[in-house]
């Protein structure tokens, strides 16, 4: 008799226990799911440091950089179709007419590169700020700290000799001091919610704007027209000196980056499950505005406010990996290739003589976002 109400108990007990552990089962968000039980992942280790892989994010990786080199060939090639895409090519290292040569290492290498560096900065920022808020609209060109870049080297052009180094330093302490106002506007009961930052930079967006248009009105004809096109975001006349002032402080700020983004990635499973694990919450909001900000104000100071890129680079580079965990390589690549991309677009449209990519960005950047606001709504 005993041992059959024991039975009769285990009969009853182990499709509860089951049903327990199935509801307990985390579940990944739609096609973001990992095939098979665990999504394969190759480990790189360089002494203490360590960084795991998935082998999709590599092969997207890999596919990304084989287009940024297409683009590359397709970029110093046009215009010139006598030449050839090996003719431009060669150009690169001095084979080929003077012409060519002069137009190619003066004009349009230092044009691609300075694209993809502002590209990469813009998405690497970008992955940063969405990570940081757990926000897709977190992005430093819908936060603020792109307008307040662009006010403060706005100001600066109008007003005092500008060199591109100058323009810079003036640009990232214009979004330094966006970033920390409204970090301050934002923080409540010492704290700062990534909704409220998201909030809170939208109203800051639209008032350094202003400053920006105001600027524009106040300065001089020749510098009001140049003003224009460098707010509309403009990639013309780019040289070697905006080359190196946004890839050197990208590669400045790398052993920064890589560390920030795993934290970051801790951070999305909620502040408190990040606090238990370790992280310190507000020591890395701080440590993350400041470097993502440096790299917006570089951005912005060599090709002006441009949209877009900080905004859907990431979401992009995850739907690609089908992962959230993508690292800071991976958008940086994806931003690369839509900044370059659109910027040889932007020199095929017949709108006047110089179409600013910003232009084109834009209308990309906005039909995103209505189609992101749609989804989400």
């Amino acid at each position: 008799m005993r041992g059959s109400l024991t039975s009769a108990a285990s009969r009853q007990t182990y499709p509860e226990s089951e049903n327990a552990r199935r509801s307990q089962t985390p579940i990944a968000p739609a096609g973001l799911q990992p095939s098979g039980s665990v999504r394969r992942a190759v480990v790189l280790r360089l002494g203490a440091i360590s960084l795991r892989i998935d082998r999709r994010s590599i092969v997207v990786g890999f596919l990304l950089l084989a287009a940024v080199i297409g683009l590359a060939v397709l970029g110093l090639y046009l215009g010139r179709p006598q030449e050839g895409a090996v003719g431009a090519v060669k150009a690169i290292w001095g084979d080929g007419s003077e012409q060519l040569v002069r137009s190619v290492q003066q004009r349009r290498l230092p044009r691609f590169l300075t694209a993809c560096a502002v590209g990469g900065s813009l998405a690497a920022a970008g992955s940063l700020f969405q990570s940081l808020t757990r926000n897709p609209l977190g992005s430093p060109d819908v936060i603020g700290f792109t307008a307040g870049a662009a006010a403060a080297a706005a100001i600066h052009i109008a007003f005092f000799t500008s060199t591109v180094w100058t323009t810079g330093l003036f640009a990232v302490l214009g979004g330094m001091a966006a970033a920390l106002g409204v970090y301050l506007l934002a923080r409540r009961s010492s704290r700062t919610g990534g909704l409220r930052l998201v909030l809170m930079g939208i109203g800051t967006a639209a008032l350094l704007t202003a400053v920006t248009d105001a600027v524009i009105v106040r300065a001089d004809f020749s510098d009001a027209q140049a003003l224009q096109q460098w707010t509309a975001g403009s990639l013309t006349g780019r040289g070697w000196s905006h080359v190196v002032l946004t890839f050197g402080t990208a590669l400045a700020l790398l052993p920064a980056l890589i560390p920030l983004a795993r934290r970051l990635s801790v951070l999305e499973l909620g502040e408190e499950a990040a606090a238990s694990l370790g992280v310190r919450v507000e020591r890395l909001r701080l440590t993350t505005l400041i470097v993502a900000v440096i790299l917006v104000g570089t951005a912005v100071a060599a090709a002006g406010p441009i949209a877009f890129i900080a905004l859907a680079a990431p979401q992009i580079a995850r739907g690609l990996a089908r992962s959230t965990q993508v690292g800071i390589f991976l958008p940086s690549l994806c931003g690369a290739f839509l900044l370059s991309g659109a910027d040889l677009l932007s020199q095929e449209l017949e709108i006047g003589l110089q179409t600013p990519v910003g232009l084109v960005t834009s209308v990309l950047g906005g039909l995103y976002l209505l189609w992101l606001l749609a989804r989400r709504l």
